[in-house]
């Protein structure tokens, strides 16, 4: 009983862990995105 708890509760957090490194590429690449945008958008102006 205790060991398939563990295992449920460690699957969990690799996946939570996962798609949180996933999550936070992704939103560095968007932030990365809209700022060089926006340089280059002062930057001819």
């Amino acid at each position: 009983m205790i060991k398939t708890i563990l295992i449920i509760i460690i699957s969990v957090s690799i996946f939570g862990l996962v798609l949180f490194v996933f999550v936070k590429n992704q939103i560095k690449k968007r932030i990365d995105y809209y700022l060089e945008k926006k340089n280059k958008k002062n930057q001819t102006s």
